[in-house]
């Protein structure tokens, strides 16, 4: 698997600079950002998984702590939630870790053309907060739909109304960093936004 790994490594390494030099643009975004989110998934995913899920099951304590509705559990990536007379606890897994949603993120970024280096570290370190921040918040949501409307909406909160909200929260952050900075540095006709007027 090492070997494959290492000559697909290789094999799009040589196609990034094929089109860098051909001045293919598109083509070295896509094959780049998708070549770099499937490297990072299967070289750093293993490792980030554990260590975000811990880490947003303990922010998410905190949130818990506070308004008193749940506990966080965030050696073992755990949350109770007691609703009434009957609890429910939600694992903090691979999927709710946001690790698939950050990489992604990092992969668009590091080959989107707009930015030079400092600018995508920039980016990066502010795109990871807030994805972060935004499951944080998913996960608060879910928790307390669970605790004042009982455990018959957990898969509701979860799977329909939690990630509406991480998505909505995803989309703001995605506008700013890629379509807003596209249109304003592509000096096509006159948009201003609200905070470009002098």
């Amino acid at each position: 698997m090492k070997i494959l790994i290492c000559f697909l490594l290789i094999v799009w390494i040589y196609l990034i600079t094929v089109f860098t030099r051909a001045k293919l643009h598109f083509f070295k975004f896509v094959v780049g950002s998708v070549g770099l989110f499937f490297f990072m998934m299967v070289i750093l995913q293993p490792y980030l998984v554990n260590m975000l899920s811990r880490s947003v099951a303990a922010a998410s304590g905190i949130m818990g702590d506070v308004t008193g509705c749940y506990q966080a559990f965030y050696q073992y990536s755990l949350i109770l939630i007691q609703s009434g007379g009957s609890a429910i606890s939600m694992y903090i897994d691979y999927e709710c870790s946001g690790v698939i949603e950050i990489l992604a993120f990092t992969a668009l970024l590091w080959f989107f053309p707009l930015y030079n280096t400092l600018e995508k570290i920039m980016y990066n370190i502010i795109g990871v907060v807030w994805i972060f921040v935004a499951n944080i918040i998913r996960i608060f949501i879910i928790c307390i739909l669970v605790y004042y409307y009982g455990n018959n909406i957990f898969y509701f909160a979860h799977t329909i109304f939690g990630r509406i909200v991480f998505y909505a929260l995803s989309i703001i952050l995605y506008f700013y960093v890629f379509t807003r900075s596209q249109i304003k540095r592509q000096k096509v006709g006159n948009v201003l936004y609200g905070d470009d007027i002098k």
